[in-house]
């Protein structure tokens, strides 16, 4: 792909997310093409329908998580970097939230081609707590219990910043190494 072909398809995947946000799912390609700065026929050539458009911003979207994932685990404070990561997923999971309902609307399965970014939580996990930031006894099974818990709270309560951030804070308490007790 051309230079400014590639720039396109980066602003257009940004206006969408955009756009998808704010008007959900009665959002216009050319209320996302005004934004990005092309038109609509750019739009349409690299994305022949809406659901493949949707389905490019999943898959972008979970690339870039993988890419912060894995720069977070690569920092030189992993426990910060560790919760800075939860909280941003959870931030972003009513976005997703949208595009997931739009591609099941079409029939479309959303975790279809998209990358698998286990690995890239389980890295910044595991730094996470060889760093003495996150219990041991957490496993991924549990951090996804959790992440998937909090955002679905998020988006059914439509939890505001403030919110979150006190709810986050109490859930990243018990993640902590300290006294707890033993599981059942």
């Amino acid at each position: 792909m051309r230079a400014d072909a590639q720039r396109n398809r980066a602003r257009v995947l940004e206006a969408a997310e955009v756009v998808l946000a704010r008007d959900g799912l009665s959002a216009s390609m050319r209320e996302i093409a005004n934004l990005a700065g092309v038109g609509v026929g750019t739009i349409y050539r690299q994305f022949p329908t809406k659901e493949a458009l949707y389905q490019a911003i999943v898959m972008d979207r979970m690339r870039r998580l993988a890419t912060l994932a894995d720069e977070l685990a690569a920092a030189d404070d992993t426990g910060s970097a560790f919760f800075e990561y939860f909280s941003t997923i959870v931030e972003d999971s009513t976005v997703k939230k949208v595009l997931v309902d739009a591609l099941a609307a079409a029939g479309i399965d959303a975790k279809a081609g998209a990358p698998d970014i286990r690995g890239s939580v389980e890295g910044l996990l595991v730094r996470a707590q060889e760093a003495g930031a996150v219990r041991k006894d957490v496993g991924m099974e549990e951090l996804l219990a959790l992440l998937s818990a909090a955002c679905l709270a998020a988006q059914h309560n439509n939890w505001d910043e403030s919110l979150r951030a006190r709810t986050l804070a109490v859930l990243f308490d018990g993640l902590r190494p300290g006294d707890h007790a033993s599981s059942p």
